[in-house]
């Protein structure tokens, strides 16, 4: 994991969170397909060995550069929330994946100073994926700048959704999105880290999902920002530390996303 940026260099803080993906990144492969016992939380999604050991070393990591800083941590929760810079933690985003021995899974680290989203490091392991970006210095996959697309209508569009359980549910919400898939170019569902990627290194245009916590989706949304493009959440609000939904595309596309999204 090498770490390009412009002349001014990286912070600090994006070497200690490239440092501490590197860390999770070694305990990670150690563990990987090796039929760990799985134990299932009260939101019934499931942890395992891996998540905690993983999330235990990024956390060590961090705190031995950063004392002060906040910590909030999927797996061991949270810590000086009300410091002016907080680190945001998912050790494995995609536990689901994981634990069926699917490369589909990534450590997701950010960092959230004064309220705002600033660096993001999305680390993808199984799949040779690692991407990062911080604020005001553009975004990387595997040390190469992306940017994203300029497809600026609907019709050419590449859309991909990840979860949609609570916009199924909604039967107005249901029929916006089967008119917006009906206007579409195509529809894919890469889910997790892998259609944030695609979308900043300008492989898709559109994402769109309505159940995600803010782990794991706070470094993509600096890595898209950062690639050029607009992430907020479905009804177009600013991403905060109780966003569940997304809506995120280049530049050109989100506006009118939007619109068909609203009705």
């Amino acid at each position: 994991m090498n770490s390009s940026h412009p002349s001014a260099g990286p912070s600090r803080e994006l070497l200690a969170a490239l440092e501490a993906a590197r860390a999770a990144t070694e305990v990670i492969n150690r563990l990987y397909q090796r039929n760990l016992a799985v134990t299932i939380k009260a939101d019934r999604s499931p942890v395992t060995e891996a998540d905690v050991q993983s999330e235990q070393a990024i956390r060590a990591v961090l705190e031995r550069h950063f004392p002060g800083y906040g910590f909030y941590g999927e797996e061991t929760g949270q810590r000086g929330m009300d410091a002016d810079n907080v680190w945001l933690v998912d050790p494995i985003d995609g536990t689901k994946s994981f634990v069926r021995d699917t490369p589909f899974f990534s450590t997701q680290i950010a960092l959230m100073r004064e309220g705002r989203l600033v660096l993001g490091v999305s680390c993808a392991s199984a799949y040779g994926e690692l991407a990062w970006a911080e604020e005001g210095g553009g975004a990387f996959l595997n040390d190469r700048p992306i940017r994203v697309s300029t497809v600026d209508d609907i019709g050419s569009a590449i859309l991909s959704t990840g979860n949609l359980k609570t916009l199924a549910a909604s039967p107005e919400g249901w029929s916006r999105l089967g008119a917006l898939v009906g206007r579409v170019n195509r529809l894919r569902g890469y889910g997790d880290f892998v259609h944030y990627h695609l979308l900043a290194r300008g492989a898709l245009d559109v994402v769109l999902e309505s159940d995600v916590n803010i782990l794991d989706i706070a470094a993509l949304s600096v890595i898209v920002r950062e690639a050029g493009g607009v992430f907020t959440q479905l009804d177009g609000g600013p991403i905060g530390l109780n966003t569940t939904t997304v809506l995120a595309s280049n530049a050109a596309l989100h506006g009118s996303v939007l619109q068909a999204m609203r009705g």
